[in-house]
C-alpha cells in the first residue's frame, strides 16, 4: 500500500486518508438526495436515479484514486443536472435518455480531447495569475455553498442575497458546524472538519434538523443503465436522436466546455489543499485526473446519472489531510455502500457540512495577497475570474469571464503579443459558449 499509495512519501498516514475519505463523502453525501430529485423533474425515476447517483459516483472516485492517486472525488454535478432535467427535459421536451445520451456525447468529446492532449496545452496556457483567480474564486463559491447549505444566506427577491433567520433551525445547526470547526482546528484537533460536521448533525437531531431515518438498507434500481440506448417516447434511440440533431448537439458543446472548465478549477483548488499544485499554479501530474474526469462524464450519461465530475467539494478531505488516492478509493466505497444505505446517509443535513465547506472557502483564499493588483492586465481578469464564480453560481461562467476580460485587456494594453494562441482559441470558445447560454 505505501508503494503504490506513497502516503509515507506524501506525509501522511492510512487512519488520516480514511478520515479524510470520511470528510469528504460526508460533504459530498447531499447530492445522493439532490441528484436524483433534480432528475425526477425531467421523468427519471426516483429510485433508479439514486441508484445511479451512488454506484457512478462510487465507480469513478475509485478509479480516480487509483489511477491518479489524489484525493479528487467524483459524482452528478449540480448545473449540469438541472440543465437535463429543466431545459433538455423540460423546455425542450426531450426525453431523458435523449439527455443523458446528449451528456455521453460530451464525455467521449472531452475524453478525445484529453487524449490528443488539447485540454492539458490549454490549462498551461493559463496565465499564472488567472490560475490563482482560480483558486480564490472556488475558495469563494465553496464558502457560499456552505452558507447556502447552512441557511446562513439565503436569496432575496429585492436584495439577491440576504443574512438568514438566526432562530432558524438550520441556521442555527450550520453556525454550530462552523464554530465547532473552527475551535476544534484552532486546537489542533486532528480531523477537525468531520468533527464539525458529526457535531453538527448530532445537535441536529433536537433541532429537527438531522431526521430521524426512514430505514436502513434501500433496493438497488438499474433501470437507467444504458440510458443512450435506450428509445425514448417517441420510439427513438436516444443516442441517434441526440446524434441527428443540430441543435441537440450545440447543448452538448455547451455541456462539455461546462464540464471542460469546471474540473480544472476543482482540480486546482483540491490540489492546493492537497499540496500538489506547483508555485506556478500548476496541477502536478494532471492528465490522469482529467481522463479519469472526462471518462467519468460518459459513464454518467450511461448510467442515468447526469454527468460525472470532479466536487469541488473533495478539497474539504484534502484540506482534513487527504493526500493520496486511498482518501478517493474510501469515499468511493462509501458511495458504493450508500446506494444500499441511502436511507441512513440522507440523515446527514446539508446544513451540518457548512462549517467543513466555509473553513476550506477560508484556507483557499492565501493566494490573494500573489497577485499583482496594480497591473491591470493582471489584476482586472483575476478579479472577474474571483468575482464571477460565485457571483454567477458557476465556475465556468466564472473563468469565461475571466479569460474574455484578459484578452481584451491585453488588447487594449498593447499586450496581446502575451496571449498565447490556445488562450484565444479558450477566449472564443467562450464567447460561443456564453452566446448559446
Amino acid at each position: 500500500m505505501e508503494q503504490f499509495f506513497k502516503i509515507g512519501e506524501r506525509g501522511s498516514s492510512v487512519a488520516t486518508e480514511l478520515r479524510a475519505g470520511l470528510t469528504t463523502f460526508l460533504a459530498m453525501a447531499y447530492i445522493i438526495v439532490v441528484n436524483p430529485l433534480i432528475l425526477e423533474a425531467g421523468g427519471v425515476p426516483i429510485n433508479a436515479a439514486v441508484t445511479a447517483t451512488c454506484v457512478g459516483a462510487g465507480i469513478m472516485t475509485i478509479m480516480m484514486g487509483v489511477f491518479a492517486n489524489r484525493p479528487l472525488a467524483c459524482a452528478s454535478g449540480m448545473g449540469i443536472n438541472s440543465i437535463v432535467a429543466y431545459t433538455l427535459c423540460g423546455a425542450m421536451g426531450l426525453g431523458w435518455q435523449t439527455a443523458m445520451a446528449v451528456v455521453f456525447i460530451e464525455g467521449i468529446a472531452i475524453l478525445l480531447l484529453v487524449l490528443c492532449g488539447l485540454r492539458e496545452a490549454i490549462m498551461e496556457a493559463i496565465p499564472v495569475s488567472l490560475r490563482r483567480g482560480i483558486s480564490i474564486g472556488l475558495g469563494l463559491f465553496i464558502a457560499m455553498i456552505g452558507l447556502k447549505d447552512g441557511g446562513i444566506i439565503l436569496a432575496n427577491a429585492d436584495t439577491l442575497v440576504s443574512l438568514g433567520s438566526v432562530t432558524d433551525p438550520t441556521f442555527l445547526v450550520g453556525a454550530i458546524s462552523i464554530v465547532a470547526t473552527v475551535v476544534l482546528y484552532s486546537m489542533k484537533v486532528k480531523g477537525a472538519l468531520l468533527w464539525g460536521i458529526l457535531i453538527a448533525a448530532v445537535c441536529g437531531i433536537p433541532l429537527g434538523v438531522t431526521q430521524a431515518p426512514t430505514g436502513i438498507v434501500a433496493p438497488l434500481d438499474f433501470s437507467t443503465a444504458g440510458a443512450p440506448f435506450m428509445s425514448d417516447a417517441d420510439g427513438v434511440m436516444g443516442l441517434v436522436k441526440a446524434i441527428t440533431t443540430p441543435t441537440i448537439l450545440l447543448f452538448a458543446f455547451s455541456l462539455m466546455m461546462s464540464d471542460f472548465f469546471d474540473t480544472m478549477g476543482t482540480a486546482m483548488a483540491v490540489a492546493k489543499q492537497g499540496e500538489f499544485l506547483t508555485k506556478d499554479g500548476k496541477v502536478e501530474d494532471i492528465k490522469p485526473i482529467l481522463i479519469v474526469d472526462s471518462v467519468a462524464a460518459a459513464v454518467g450519461g450511461l448510467l442515468g446519472a447526469s454527468s460525472v465530475t470532479t466536487f469541488v467539494e473533495s478539497a474539504s478531505g484534502a484540506a482534513d489531510g487527504g493526500r493520496t488516492g486511498l482518501t478517493s478509493i474510501f469515499t468511493g466505497i462509501l458511495f458504493i455502500l450508500a446506494a444500499f444505505l441511502s436511507p441512513l446517509i440522507s440523515c446527514i443535513s446539508s446544513a451540518a457540512t457548512c462549517g467543513a465547506l466555509v473553513f476550506v472557502g477560508f484556507l483557499m483564499m492565501g493566494d490573494v495577497v500573489m497577485v499583482d493588483w496594480d497591473d491591470v492586465l493582471e489584476g482586472f481578469p483575476t478579479f472577474m475570474i474571483i468575482a464571477g464564480i460565485p457571483f454567477t453560481y458557476s465556475i465556468s461562467n466564472g473563468i469565461g469571464l475571466g479569460f474574455i476580460t484578459y484578452i481584451l485587456v491585453a488588447v487594449v494594453t498593447r499586450r496581446a503579443m502575451y496571449v498565447r494562441p490556445l488562450m484565444w482559441v479558450a477566449g472564443v470558445a467562450f464567447l460561443l459558449y456564453f452566446l448559446l447560454l
